[in-house]
């Protein structure tokens, strides 16, 4: 069998769907399993276990163009099953040109009609993290096409695979930036692509860089895209004790395998948040405007830190008040909290 799998949009959504993947290669152990994607995600799954082939590809602006060629290129794959994670009208238009004879995805946005196997939104689908909506789709898929029930939803299996040519890759890259290696290195993803809202204040990480490099004599980065640089650069002129810019100087690729070689991410609500306790690493993201109960990352070395207020969460991408949800989150209950992962137990460097 050849299963073709539509991934997600964006990086948090793209890592929260791997417990779906490996009950997929679990349930389907003998299929060949394609992965189509956008390009940037090949440099979080391109050493996945789970995985046969990854199927890029690129928009060019203009969705009716792109829902043509891309069915057009996946007919030549003679796939016979898709798993379309995204709830959209294209990706279920696009499986149907490619004349997939099998399609499940959850019926959503007037697509049921496209789909051979239109699955119900989950009652609960507000209630529980996101994960369970991508293993339901799993289980959905095996109850319909093998009428059997084992997929498990006790215990996400979210560890996502570097390889140790690329860590190798990834300490050469902060040896060439001047980070000493013998000493704990802390990430601070400071921006948010797509929410200023999630957006704790540059002040604030700027006191805690100064904190964490007075008080823990730890190394200090600022990690991020190149949209991201602004915000990077306004704490990196706050700082005191100036921390390391490696926002914009890496691909997704390289950023994956360089959180898979530090000590400590701290971020905002943002991908890198969700890539770092996958491959390992001690995270801690500062929640205010979005749901921690269904996106918050997922594996028990992750957490989080908020301040309950009445409007939260509200999900707005810019608070139309005083950004209250942010500001009361004081850079010393985040310091104390990052100290606390920090000090647990030392990670290795070396293959």
């Amino acid at each position: 069998m050849k299963i073709l799998v539509r991934g997600t949009n964006w990086v948090g959504d793209a890592v929260m769907t791997i417990p779906a993947l490996r009950q997929l290669r679990r349930v389907f152990a003998d299929a060949k399993i394609s992965l189509h994607t956008r390009g940037w995600a090949k440099g979080i799954f391109q050493d996945a276990d789970f995985l046969d082939e990854i199927l890029v590809f690129d928009k060019t602006g203009s969705k009716i163009k792109d829902a043509f060629n891309q069915s057009n290129a996946l007919r030549a794959g003679n796939f016979d099953l898709a798993v379309l994670f995204p709830n959209s009208f294209e990706t279920a238009l696009i499986a149907k040109w490619a004349k997939i004879p099998r399609r499940f995805g959850y019926a959503k946005e007037g697509r049921s009609f496209l789909l051979s196997n239109a699955v119900p939104i989950p009652i609960w689908k507000n209630e529980r993290h996101e994960v369970f909506y991508y293993l339901n789709l799993i289980a959905e898929i095996e109850k319909q096409a093998l009428n059997t029930q084992t997929v498990s939803t006790s215990q996400p299996e979210f560890d996502l695979r570097v390889s140790g040519e690329r860590r190798g890759a990834a300490r050469k890259i902060l040896e060439e930036n001047k980070i000493d290696l013998s000493r704990k290195i802390v990430a601070l993803g400071v921006g948010s692509t797509n929410s200023r809202a999630k957006r704790w204040s540059a002040a604030n990480y700027a006191e805690l860089n100064d904190r964490l490099q007075s008080d823990l004599n730890a190394n200090v980065i600022l990690v991020g895209a190149k949209d991201e640089l602004d915000v990077s650069s306004e704490v990196f002129e706050k700082s005191r004790l100036k921390p390391f810019v490696l926002t914009g100087k890496t691909g997704l690729d390289e950023m994956v395998a360089v959180l898979s070689e530090i000590d400590l991410l701290v971020s905002n609500d943002m991908g890198l948040a969700h890539i770092a306790p996958a491959v390992g690493t001690e995270t801690l993201v500062i929640f205010g405007p979005t749901n921690e109960k269904t996106t918050r990352p997922f594996p028990e070395i992750a957490d989080i830190i908020r301040v309950n207020v009445e409007c939260s969460p509200c999900m707005l991408r810019d608070c139309p008040i005083d950004h209250r949800c942010m500001t009361r989150v004081a850079p010393e209950a985040v310091f104390a909290k990052a100290a606390e992962k920090l000090n647990a137990k030392p990670r290795s460097r070396k293959d």
